[in-house]
């Protein structure tokens, strides 16, 4: 069966320009509204509160999937669910699209669309899952979707068997990326584990797991950070009162991600001779972000000779042999812990000062047990990075195939 093509005349071809063999000869596509391509059960839906739901086994889903387990229910067939509000719209962490089936209750935030045939409805979700969606989004500070605008969105349509091959290659491509996305979640979790027992925990000044080297080797100290480190806080920004010095990019909180600095479109601005030096960086000192996400930090590698910093960051550089990747990881480790956050002041806006991060207590560890502690994470993390370039360019893949497989208007003007 195929779709027959209707279009105005002097109106662009659509074309994708990539298709299985069986179907290279098999004429355009077409374009429809979602809301001639699917039936629209919004009016089925009934939002139960959380103190009027009788627990049972039937899945509750909202916007995002299922939020409850309940009794009784609305729909019991294959059906697709859509986002209808939500910050995920914009986004789009999770899918926005997902399939439900059997016995379900689905409350006011997801539309619900019934579909002729199942290859369709499965052509329809990978499509919304992979396109951006602004255009047909209203509101700022809570993202809605509405009917009106969701049976607008232009689904480019053929027929059946075609659907149901790019369906099939694209959910292939999903299938993979979860995969690889689970990989790169165990290898987080078993370095977090890892951490758990290398470090001392909150309230413990121990660990609870040490190398075979170093199991009968001496007892751990703590000691507060600014009794063995100078901690220093970068320059405030000046941008309107100094035009004179020499003009340097430098660091801000934005640039500090764990275990990794972003030199990457770095901002600039005017240091004089005096700040040279005092704002300056060297490899090996720790950047560590004072607001935003406080202790965000991770260890400067030097490959850029003249780069400073500004007030958002501090600069840890020891005055006693101490590795600095170690820093960084007790820092990841706490993460979250009552302790770190006792560090923090403000309200909304979160940050620690340079007298209270000079608090921190932190382990004095022997040298050769320091450094046999950060190689071990430290690796662990360059797996985890190998992993998410892997999950990244399988994105990447699926983007590029997404241009080829699905026809665009623009690319086959003319």
């Amino acid at each position: 069966m195929k779709t027959t093509a209707t279009k105005e005349a002097g109106s662009p071809t659509l074309v994708p320009k990539l298709r299985f063999p069986d179907f290279r000869g098999a004429g355009e596509w077409e374009t429809k509204p979602l809301g001639k391509v699917a039936e629209n059960l919004d009016n089925k839906r009934r939002p139960i509160t959380s103190s009027d739901r009788a627990a049972g086994d039937v899945p509750y889903y909202g916007a995002s999937g299922i939020v409850d387990y309940v009794e009784g229910y609305i729909f019991d067939e294959d059906l697709l669910c859509v986002s209808e509000d939500g910050a995920n719209l914009v986004a789009r962490t999770y899918p926005i699209a997902f399939p439900i089936s059997g016995k379900t209750w689905v409350n006011n935030h997801a539309h619900v669309l019934r579909f002729e045939n199942g290859c369709t409805q499965k052509f329809v979700e990978v499509y919304l899952n992979s396109i951006k969606l602004d255009d047909f989004i209203t509101g700022m500070a809570q993202p809605k979707l509405n009917k009106a605008m969701l049976d607008r969105i232009p689904i480019p349509h053929t027929c059946v068997p075609e659907q149901q091959e790019i369906a099939e290659c694209l959910s292939s491509v999903d299938e993979l990326m979860a995969a690889q996305a689970r990989k790169v979640d165990a290898l987080k979790t078993h370095k977090k584990g890892l951490m758990q027992q290398l470090f001392p925990r909150e309230g413990e000044t121990q660990p609870r797991l040490r190398f075979p080297e170093f199991q009968n080797a001496e007892e751990w100290e703590e000691v507060a950070l600014g009794d063995i480190a100078e901690i220093k806080l970068g320059k405030m920004l000046d941008k309107q009162k100094h035009t004179t010095g020499r003009l340097l990019p430098y660091l801000n909180n934005v640039s500090v991600r764990w275990n990794e600095v972003n030199t990457s479109n770095l901002p600039q601005m005017f240091f004089n001779d005096s700040e040279l030096d005092r704002f300056g960086l060297r490899a090996g000192d720790v950047v560590v972000c004072e607001g935003g996400e406080p202790g965000r930090a991770a260890v400067w590698d030097g490959r850029l000779p003249d780069l400073k910093f500004q007030k958002a960051i501090h600069r840890v550089r020891f005055n006693v042999p101490f590795e600095p990747r170690l820093l960084v990881l007790h820092l990841e480790n706490l993460a979250g812990t009552t302790q770190f956050e006792m560090l923090f002041t403000g309200g909304g806006i979160k940050h620690f000062t340079r007298e209270t991060f000079a608090q921190l207590k932190i382990p004095l560890i022997p040298h050769a047990e320091q450094q046999r502690i950060a190689t071990c994470l430290s690796s662990l993390d360059a797996l985890i990075t190998a992993e998410t370039r892997k999950l990244e360019a399988l994105k990447t893949h699926k983007k590029g195939l997404m241009q080829q497989l699905f026809p665009s208007p623009e690319a086959n003007e003319g």
